[in-house]
């Protein structure tokens, strides 16, 4: 048996060396030939050496253990070159008349090809795998110069990974060499796939290379023939193995990034380069079919390039150009919001309608980093039938377990989902057939899909591959290639029967790779939650003013806003993975977005408030404030006066409500604290703003260490009780021995005067200490070493620790009555973290809003709160609800995810009721066990991870590529932390997210005397609630006009169920409105007429 298998191998090696020497007649290796430079020379230098040398003084490039010529990164210059002679012969097979191409495959950031000094094509980091024409015709004893000037990429290592001369045969029905050597080892590949146990047909193979005429390889046309008659045979061959692959169906593409490694205004001409090369070669090869995505692309060329859209018009009819547009981009698809996402495809496939006559039944997603879970329910309600990716090929642990299958949101909603083929392929038939193999063994499915062009950069398909493909086509030993749309590829793999039996994947599409990108650039993540913010506020108040007072509705103003937020979602801007140039444009872009917005929202909110029928004064000089409330539930919350906008010296002021009693208020250095109580729903109250005349403030009020000098209008109780509590107000600032205490009637904070961690939170409703050891405690990490500098996380950043904060200051800005705010600042490394523990009346939420001026390179910084709760999971808001992951890891795939995304909040709770994982899902009865938790609320972050006991933020990174400066700058943001009785849909931990990041809006008017004036035409009273949805688990994600009659009275309202629980909406509102039936997101009637939402369902209705 042995000797049987000696035997085997051998044969077996003796096929492998055939097909090697098959190629070797027409194929030649550089790589161990090119003499090298790394001088920034210019060709005319190099074509002029003393006695036409040429550069070949200097030495021989070295190849590194991948065969790699190498060198050093940061945008090095080398040259190579050597002087080819053209032979009689390749190993004796004669090459006459042959054509001569030079086949290369670089990693470097520009590159430049030339032949006898004459450049021949350039390329850069994307369009770095060529075959260029050297020859038409090759005549033996010709010598030929081959010369390139390669640049290594700012981040990396350059290196010239391939070079290869290729001759071939000047007549395509001649015989090729190198083209059966494919063939063979394509039909080698199917035999060990498809008939490994097959001995007979393996011998009938292994005998028919054993006839090739090695003998007559000096004769080429009889040794040619000896391989034809060799094809031929092994035709019938092929017949005989069982469910090898029968099609391979193409679709070319360009992938573009809207910007990456260059600035946006590079990307237009990308665009209009790869878009004109496409329609020249549709031309010339008249089978060509295409599919390109992102609607805001297509805009920028109908607008700067009608001629070309033109064209591209008449491709899309003839249904040879797919436009893969139902998106506006390609978006990051974590951290965004559920409206952002609506708004994506809204944009996007009206677009496609207006402009194409079609909707886009594609969501194409090639390069997206993971994908949220309701993504199927969305899609499909914005008129989207597939949803295709590549993008978890690059998962660093585990493989994705399909390639076709439905993916299903907790809803119940499912698309039909394929993992494709790689994008930015060549035609490369071995490859192809390979990819063929894989896709049957996977799917049972004998029809493949390949995405053939260059792309990242674009590019798209080159005459070189459509070339290969032509000639691939006659072909036995390939699948049969044809070119399709991904449509219609689609379309024919859903109606089969296999569809009905596909798997089912419940859950997010976790990419195990890019998890810095929830963090990475900052100031990007809270410009994107910030203008969604104000975005849907100014929609919501301009709406409301129109309906009030017949106010225009700005929607040219807010759409173009919408827009350029869409724009900067994109999956290489908002993750933080560009280089500066792109931040320099984007910027202003968030800052415009940001501007247009407010004006929006003042001018709509100023609307509202000439409609108010204002009750009495308490004083004539008394001053209006009116507060709004933008969430759908009514609302408590502490607010500050800006008194810096109003003549406010030598007075003491005080807030009254609208029944003219006082509200207890705190005066700070240039504001006035107070709580407001019972804000309604979508809606507003007033209050007024009374000054009284030469107070007596006394200046301090006993402050502990550090104490920054406050004024504060204190009861005298209060003012006891400080006092007791505290130090005299002349203190030793050197006495540690205070007890640094934040206290109100549901929490009391302890900070800890060593470190300026949390040392105590005390639950005092549900007499529980919420933490287990120090809180808050920030822990910074060595985080390099990473390719992706700005995209991955060290995964082995735990093993790398850095030293703890030091402990600069503790000091006391603000206490009680209604704020205590005390102030920490600690160095880490070289970076400064100021921290304000802030605690306000009858709140829940110790608040810990952070300044940074950040500094430090490569370390990535933490928050850390272990807590006296254990819990197996952990649960993450994401758009439109919510998602559980294990914090006790079993499988593969729950360990890889050890930085997870989550928006508003995290929440740990023990003893959590099972919820179902999907609306259908029923779950067993549970015995009761006491339920307790804490959330972890932010502002603007994305990135966490979790233990059975403990919940983690992650800060800051400082990734220095493809940005240096990324995160270099002064941050500002807050997160705080929510002990709840119950689990987070009995606490509210989804209000207590939006309130957190959507205050109520304070509005002080100093003169308002039109106001005052009788007006009969006003309409509201000084309290209303425009719009409340009833139910607690249903959260407002828009309300607007219709987009197609925007100037009409109807408007859309839309909505989400974030419990988990089935509810139904009942409209109430102070100002009549209705609802008048149901829509999808594209505001297109639906069938549904009831009022029932489903767990976890986004509904969008007609208002009238």
């Amino acid at each position: 048996m042995i000797e049987t298998q000696t035997t085997e191998n051998k044969e077996n090696l003796d096929v492998i060396e055939a097909i090697a020497h098959l190629r070797q007649l027409t194929q030649v290796n550089l790589q161990n030939h090119w003499h090298y430079c790394q001088e920034n020379l210019d060709i005319s230098q190099v074509n002029h050496f003393p006695n036409g040398d040429l550069g070949h003084n200097w030495p021989i490039a070295e190849l590194n253990e991948k065969a790699h010529i190498a060198w050093s990164a940061k945008k090095e210059v080398i040259w190579l070159t050597q002087t080819i002679a053209i032979p009689p012969d390749l190993q004796g097979y004669p090459l006459a008349g042959f054509s001569l191409r030079l086949a290369l495959l670089w990693w470097a950031e520009d590159a430049q090809v030339f032949a006898n000094g004459e450049l021949l094509q350039s390329g850069d980091l994307f369009d770095c795998n060529v075959r260029i024409l050297v020859s038409q015709t090759v005549v033996p004893g010709e010598k030929i110069t081959l010369t390139l000037r390669l640049v290594s990429p700012g981040h990396d290592p350059g290196a010239l990974v391939r070079s290869q001369l290729i001759y071939q045969p000047a007549d395509p029905q001649e015989i090729d060499p190198g083209f059966v050597a494919d063939e063979l080892t394509i039909l080698w590949k199917y035999l060990q796939n498809y008939a490994p146990d097959s001995q007979e047909l393996i011998h009938l193979f292994k005998q028919q290379i054993h006839l090739i005429n090695w003998s007559a390889v000096h004769h080429r046309e009889t040794f040619n023939q000896s391989l034809g008659l060799i094809r031929e045979n092994l035709r019938s061959l092929l017949s005989q193995i069982p469910n090898i692959p029968h099609k391979i169906s193409l679709l070319s593409h360009a992938h573009l990034d809207m910007a990456w490694l260059w600035p946006i205004s590079e990307t237009w001409t990308a665009a209009q380069r790869t878009f004109t090369s496409v329609l020249n070669l549709m031309k010339e090869f008249p089978d060509l079919t295409f599919g390109h995505s992102t609607a805001a692309l297509y805009e920028w060329i109908e607008t700067h390039r009608p001629d070309l859209f033109l064209a591209i018009q008449k491709q899309v009819k003839a249904g040879r150009w797919e436009i893969l547009a139902g998106l506006w981009v390609e978006p990051e698809l974590n951290i965004i919001s559920g409206e952002s996402i609506v708004r994506q495809l809204l944009y996007g496939q009206r677009y496609c309608l207006a402009k194409f006559g079609q909707l886009a039944p594609v969501a194409w997603l090639p390069d997206t980093f993971g994908f949220c879970w309701q993504l199927p329910q969305l899609l499909t309600q914005g008129g989207i039938q597939y949803f295709v990716t590549q993008k978890l090929r690059w998962n660093d642990t585990t493989e994705f377990p399909y390639s076709l299958f439905w993916w299903e949101s907790p809803d119940g909603s499912r698309i039909f989902s394929l993992m494709s083929a790689p994008i930015g392929k060549d035609i490369q038939p071995v490859e192809m057939a390979e990819y063929a193999m894989d896709w049957q063994q996977k799917t049972g499915i004998n029809h493949a899909l390949w995405l053939p062009g260059v792309g990242d950069h674009g590019g798209g398909p080159t005459r070189e591959m459509l070339e290969v493909a032509e000639k691939w086509q006659y072909s036995p030993f390939i699948p049969q290639l044809d070119c399709t749309t991904s449509e219609a590829y689609l379309q024919q793999l859903s109606q089969e029967k296999i569809s009905k039996n596909l798997p089912i994947w419940q859950n997010e599409l976790y990419l195990e790779f890019h998890r810095g990108c929830y963090t990475t650039y900052g100031r990007q993540k809270q410009w994107n939650r910030r203008c969604e913010r104000l975005l849907y506020e100014a929609e919501l108040f301009s709406s409301l003013a129109q309906i009030i007072g017949d106010l225009p509705y700005p929607k040219a103003e807010l759409e173009t806003a919408w827009k350029q937020v869409l724009f900067n979602q994109f999956h290489d801007i908002l993750p933080g993975s560009s280089i500066p140039e792109v931040y320099e444009e984007v910027n202003q872009s968030w800052q415009k977005a940001e501007r247009v917005a407010k004006n929006i929202l003042d001018r709509a909110l100023k609307a509202i408030l000439h409609q108010i029928d204002l009750p009495q004064p308490p004083r004539v000089d008394a001053k209006l404030i009116v507060i709004f409330n933008s969430l759908n539930w009514s609302r408590s919350e502490v607010l500050a006066v800006d008194l810096t906008t109003i003549s406010a010296a030598g007075k003491s002021w005080k807030v009254y409500d609208r029944a003219g009693e006082e509200v207890r208020s705190q005066l700070t250095e240039n504001s006035l604290l107070f709580y407001a109580a019972d804000i309604s729903s979508i809606g507003y109250n007033t209050f007024w703003l009374v000054g009284d005349i030469n107070p007596d403030i006394p200046d301090s009020v006993n402050q502990p260490v550090g104490a920054k000098h406050s004024r504060m209008n204190l009861p005298d109780q209060v003012k006891t009780y400080l006092r007791e509590c505290f130090a005299p107000t002349n203190f030793d600032k050197n006495n540690q021995d205070l007890p640094l205490i934040l206290e109100n009637d549901l929490l009391r904070v302890i900070v800890d005067p060593e470190t300026g961690n949390l040392q105590s939170i005390f639950d005092k409703v549900n007499q529980r200490e919420i933490l287990s050891d120090a809180g808050n405690k920030l822990q910074a990490f060595q985080d390099s070493g990473q390719y992706w500098d700005a995209w991955n996380i060290d995964p082995n950043y735990a093993e790398h620790p850095l030293n703890p904060p030091v402990l600069k200051a503790i000091l006391w800005e603000e206490y009680g009555p209604i704020q205590w705010r005390l102030r920490v600042i600690r160095e880490l490394e070289n970076s400064e973290f100021v921290q304000d523990y802030i605690l306000q009346i009858h709140s829940p939420i110790l608040k810990i809003a952070t300044s940074v001026d950040w500094q430090t390179p490569h370390m990535m910084v933490k928050a850390a709160f272990p807590l006296n709760v254990t819990a197996d999971m952990a649960t993450y808001e994401m758009p439109c609800g919510a998602i559980a992951r294990s914090t006790n890891p079993q499988t593969p795939a729950e360990k890889a995810q050890w930085e997870v995304p989550g928006l508003h909040w995290a929440d740990l709770t023990e003893n959590m009721p099972k919820m179902p994982k999907i609306a259908s899902e029923t779950v067993a009865h549970q015995e009761e066990k006491d339920t307790y938790g804490v959330s972890l609320l932010n502002d603007c972050k994305y990135g966490y991870d979790a233990q059975p006991n403990q919940l983690r933020l992650t800060l800051l990174r400082g990734s220095t590529w493809p940005d240096p400066n990324a995160d270099f700058y002064h941050h500002k943001f807050t997160y705080g932390i929510y002990p709840h009785g119950g689990s987070w849909q009995q606490a509210k931990t989804v209000r207590r997210g939006y309130e957190f990041n959507q205050p109520l809006l304070v509005q002080l008017f100093d003169h308002f005397p039109e106001l005052h004036s009788p007006i009969s035409e006003k309409k509201l009273p000084s309290k209303v609630s425009f719009l409340d949805l009833s139910a607690e688990n249903l959260i407002l994600m828009a309300f607007k006009p219709t987009e197609d009659n925007y100037e009409a009275k109807q408007w859309i309202l839309r909505c989400y169920e974030c419990h988990g629980q089935a509810t139904e909406i009942q409209l109430e509102s102070d100002l009549g409105l209705k609802i008048d039936g149901s829509v999808d997101l594209l505001e297109q009637a639906t069938p549904s007429v009831n009022l029932d939402i489903f767990p976890w369902q986004v509904r969008t209705f007609r208002i009238v």
